[in-house]
């Protein structure tokens, strides 16, 4: 199976979830770290959940899931693309 990846998010521990992106060769997995503060800044009409596998869905289209960090705080998605905030908030708009 190939073509789009599935991307698989459930809550870890406290502010973290756990992230799986199946792209029918392999898996790879993630935590990242979503505060509050997050999801009111980048969706605030969103669930972390959402969020997250949007978050997810946008880094995919620029890179390989491999490329990926395994472990970190989703506002650093912004430091590597800076067009990442109005990217998300058109991707989750409501």
């Amino acid at each position: 199976m190939r073509g789009v990846p599935t991307i698989s998010v459930t809550p870890h521990t406290g502010s973290s979830y756990h992230v799986v992106v199946d792209d029918g060769r392999g898996q790879t997995t993630h935590v990242v770290t979503v505060w509050p503060s997050d999801v009111a800044r980048y969706a605030p009409e969103a669930t972390p959940e959402e969020l997250i596998e949007a978050s997810f869905e946008f880094l995919l289209e620029r890179e390989p899931k491999e490329a990926i960090l395994a472990r970190f705080e989703l506002p650093v998605i912004e430091r590597y693309f800076p067009e990442y905030v109005t990217a998300i908030a058109q991707r989750l708009c409501r």
